[in-house]
């Protein structure tokens, strides 16, 4: 791939990688397997972007790639996360250290989100990051009507799972 295409691509992805981590932070529990989600959600960035057309904002293309890689790792395998050697990729990305350290409250409302389904957690990361209803459903593929109807289902559902 030529040079320009890579540099657009890194700098790209440093500019928006939290919301990478934020879809790692909702697929795993421990730092290794969230680095490990990390690198396989880059690999197959970079692998797409050359498809990657500007049709949709690059962000809602990014937390496509991402939620669809997590969501494809996580049903393939529950407990690990099988990634692709990160080493063969050509270029290199600076990381920014993540910070695991979040207030009581958040770490309640991740804990009641592990407890969703793949659809259900994708849809409450998007939600969070305050996405349109109409961007939601971009993102995920399904009319705004039935993302709207999902979550307020989703809403319900940690309703009773935060406050038993």
């Amino acid at each position: 791939m030529n040079q320009e295409l890579e540099h657009n691509f890194v700098e790209l992805l440093e500019k928006n990688q939290n919301i990478v981590h934020k879809v790692c932070r909702l697929y795993t529990n421990t730092y290794d397997a969230h680095n490990d989600l990390f690198q396989e959600i880059t690999i197959q960035l970079w692998k797409a972007y050359p498809k990657f057309r500007g049709e949709a904002k690059f962000s809602t293309w990014m937390y496509r790639v991402g939620l669809n890689t997590a969501i494809t790792l996580y049903r393939k395998s529950k407990r690990r996360v099988q990634t692709q050697d990160f080493d063969l990729v050509q270029f290199k990305i600076k990381a920014e250290d993540y910070d695991d350290t979040v207030e009581e409250q958040l770490k309640l409302l991740y804990k009641a989100v592990h407890k969703l389904n793949d659809i259900d957690k994708a849809l409450v990361l998007l939600y969070l990051e305050d996405k349109s209803y109409r961007e939601i459903s971009e993102t995920m593929g399904i009319s705004e009507v039935n993302a709207r109807v999902k979550m307020n289902r989703v809403k319900t559902k940690l309703k009773a799972i935060l406050n038993p």
